[in-house]
Protein backbone atom coordinates (compact mmCIF):
# COMPACT_ATOMS: atom_id res chain seq x y z
CA UNK A 1 0.00 0.00 0.00
CA UNK A 2 1.32 3.39 -0.97
CA UNK A 3 1.98 6.01 1.64
CA UNK A 4 2.80 9.67 1.85
CA UNK A 5 6.38 10.88 1.75
CA UNK A 6 7.90 13.95 3.38
CA UNK A 7 9.23 16.71 1.11
CA UNK A 8 10.72 20.00 2.31
CA UNK A 9 9.84 22.95 0.09
CA UNK A 10 11.21 26.46 0.60
CA UNK A 11 8.85 29.02 -0.89
CA UNK A 12 9.79 32.24 -2.69
CA UNK A 13 9.75 34.13 0.63
CA UNK A 14 12.38 31.81 2.13
CA UNK A 15 9.95 29.93 4.40
CA UNK A 16 10.50 26.17 4.57
CA UNK A 17 7.43 23.92 4.56
CA UNK A 18 7.50 20.22 5.38
CA UNK A 19 4.68 18.60 3.43
CA UNK A 20 3.28 15.10 3.17
CA UNK A 21 2.99 14.26 -0.52
CA UNK A 22 0.85 11.29 -1.60
CA UNK A 23 2.58 8.63 -3.68
CA UNK A 24 -0.66 7.05 -4.89
CA UNK A 25 -2.14 9.97 -6.86
CA UNK A 26 0.31 10.17 -9.79
CA UNK A 27 1.27 13.73 -8.82
CA UNK A 28 4.40 15.69 -9.61
CA UNK A 29 6.22 18.27 -7.49
CA UNK A 30 4.59 21.22 -9.27
CA UNK A 31 1.13 19.84 -8.42
CA UNK A 32 2.14 19.37 -4.78
CA UNK A 33 3.34 22.98 -4.59
CA UNK A 34 0.03 24.14 -6.05
CA UNK A 35 -2.03 21.86 -3.79
CA UNK A 36 -0.35 23.26 -0.67
CA UNK A 37 -0.55 26.83 -2.07
CA UNK A 38 3.19 27.41 -1.60
CA UNK A 39 3.40 29.80 -4.57
CA UNK A 40 1.10 32.64 -5.49
CA UNK A 41 -1.86 31.59 -7.66
CA UNK A 42 -1.07 31.77 -11.36
CA UNK A 43 2.71 31.89 -10.88
CA UNK A 44 3.52 28.18 -11.00
CA UNK A 45 2.52 25.48 -13.45
CA UNK A 46 1.31 27.98 -16.03
CA UNK A 47 1.62 25.44 -18.88
CA UNK A 48 -0.15 22.74 -16.88
CA UNK A 49 2.91 20.58 -16.40
CA UNK A 50 4.00 20.15 -20.01
CA UNK A 51 7.62 21.36 -19.49
CA UNK A 52 6.87 24.38 -21.68
CA UNK A 53 7.12 27.40 -19.36
CA UNK A 54 9.63 26.87 -16.50
CA UNK A 55 7.28 28.58 -14.02
CA UNK A 56 7.71 25.53 -11.75
CA UNK A 57 11.51 25.70 -11.75
CA UNK A 58 13.02 24.77 -8.43
CA UNK A 59 16.46 24.15 -7.01
CA UNK A 60 17.12 20.66 -5.64
CA UNK A 61 19.01 21.22 -2.39
CA UNK A 62 19.95 17.61 -1.63
CA UNK A 63 20.39 16.07 -5.08
CA UNK A 64 23.24 13.83 -3.91
CA UNK A 65 20.94 12.18 -1.34
CA UNK A 66 17.78 11.70 -3.43
CA UNK A 67 17.80 9.73 -6.70
CA UNK A 68 15.99 11.82 -9.31
CA UNK A 69 15.52 10.73 -12.91
CA UNK A 70 17.75 12.30 -15.57
CA UNK A 71 16.45 15.45 -17.22
CA UNK A 72 14.52 14.76 -20.39
CA UNK A 73 15.46 16.62 -23.60
CA UNK A 74 12.29 18.74 -23.17
CA UNK A 75 13.26 19.70 -19.62
CA UNK A 76 16.84 20.51 -20.69
CA UNK A 77 15.54 22.70 -23.54
CA UNK A 78 13.14 24.59 -21.28
CA UNK A 79 15.79 25.22 -18.63
CA UNK A 80 18.14 26.45 -21.36
CA UNK A 81 15.64 29.25 -22.07
CA UNK A 82 14.61 29.98 -18.46
CA UNK A 83 15.83 32.70 -16.09
CA UNK A 84 17.55 32.15 -12.73
CA UNK A 85 18.82 28.71 -13.80
CA UNK A 86 21.42 27.03 -11.59
CA UNK A 87 23.23 23.73 -11.88
CA UNK A 88 20.68 22.15 -9.53
CA UNK A 89 17.63 23.53 -11.38
CA UNK A 90 14.80 21.17 -12.24
CA UNK A 91 11.24 21.62 -13.44
CA UNK A 92 8.84 20.57 -10.70
CA UNK A 93 6.42 19.16 -13.26
CA UNK A 94 9.07 16.60 -14.25
CA UNK A 95 9.66 15.26 -10.74
CA UNK A 96 7.08 12.59 -10.03
CA UNK A 97 6.13 11.83 -6.46
CA UNK A 98 7.21 8.32 -5.47
CA UNK A 99 8.83 6.51 -2.55
CA UNK A 100 12.33 6.98 -3.98
CA UNK A 101 12.27 10.76 -3.44
CA UNK A 102 11.40 10.61 0.26
CA UNK A 103 13.24 13.46 1.99
CA UNK A 104 13.61 15.63 -1.15
CA UNK A 105 14.45 19.26 -0.34
CA UNK A 106 13.79 21.99 -2.90
CA UNK A 107 13.57 25.75 -3.13
CA UNK A 108 11.12 27.34 -5.55
CA UNK A 109 13.03 29.54 -8.03
CA UNK A 110 12.15 33.24 -8.37
CA UNK A 111 9.42 34.14 -10.83
CA UNK A 112 10.44 34.46 -14.46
Amino acid sequence: MAQDIIIKITDRNGVQHEVQAPTDMNMNLMEVIRAFELAEEGTIGVCGGMAMCASCQCYVLNESEVPLPEKSPDEEAMLWEAYHVKENSRLGCQIHINQEIEGLEVQIAPEQ
